[in-house]
């Protein structure tokens, strides 16, 4: 469990506790269970992470929402953006193994991850990590109810393939920049679970 679950979760069992024992016990059942809740949220699996080089894992549970060619700073890019919504799991993994080389925490709006503006203008933290030969950019997009971003690492970490990184605190989405000749595994529809599910896969190698 990632520790933010313990604070939000045994404050609320807490508070349930004080009012049912000093006012009255129905008043404890909304803390009690938004109390189980937040401990179920910030649930933190152990995933089992594929090792044949060239993978690329989702750094996401969620459901992908797109995959698209798109321009970034004059250069085609592939994008996948995996919508997390409140029932997922939000530990946040990397993509691939490498250093990380850039990280830029952008502020913006707090508008439906799954809406089409919100890569550009959502409040988000956009990470590069460069290894296993590629490099790969994956962005942290806050939601509608997402109002912290959480980010363990610095730029000069190196980090496994798989490693967790972070978090979105509820509902939220991630968008993964790569580069146009990698193949992509999966497509719209799709549900993907962070670390263990591959997305693309580069070099010659390619599952068919």
């Amino acid at each position: 469990m990632v520790k933010d679950g313990l604070y939000y979760g045994l404050g609320m069992l807490v508070a349930a506790v004080l009012l049912g024992w000093f006012i009255a016990w129905w008043l404890a059942i909304i803390p009690a269970l938004l109390g189980a809740f937040f401990l179920w949220f910030f649930r933190d699996p152990d995933r089992s992470i594929p090792a044949e080089p060239g993978l690329m894992v989702s750094p996401a549970d969620g459901k992908v929402t797109d995959v698209s060619t798109i321009q970034v700073a004059g250069e085609t890019r592939t994008r996948i953006s995996i919508f997390l919504n409140v029932f997922n799991v939000h530990v946040n993994r990397t993509p691939i193994g490498g250093v990380v080389k850039h990280v830029q925490y952008q502020t913006g709006k707090f508008g439906n991850a799954m809406g089409a503006v919100s890569s550009e203008h959502n409040e988000q933290n956009i990470v590069t990590v460069e290894g296993e030969g590629q490099t790969v950019v994956f962005k942290q997009i806050a939601g509608l109810l997402a109002r912290r971003i959480v980010f363990d690492k610095k730029v000069g970490d190196t980090i496994a393939r798989g490693e967790r990184i972070g978090l979105i605190k509820f509902g939220s989405r991630v968008d993964i920049l790569l580069h146009p000749d990698v193949r992509v595994l999966v497509k719209v529809g799709d549900h993907v679970a962070g670390g263990s599910s591959v997305i693309a896969q580069s070099g010659t190698g390619a599952r068919e």
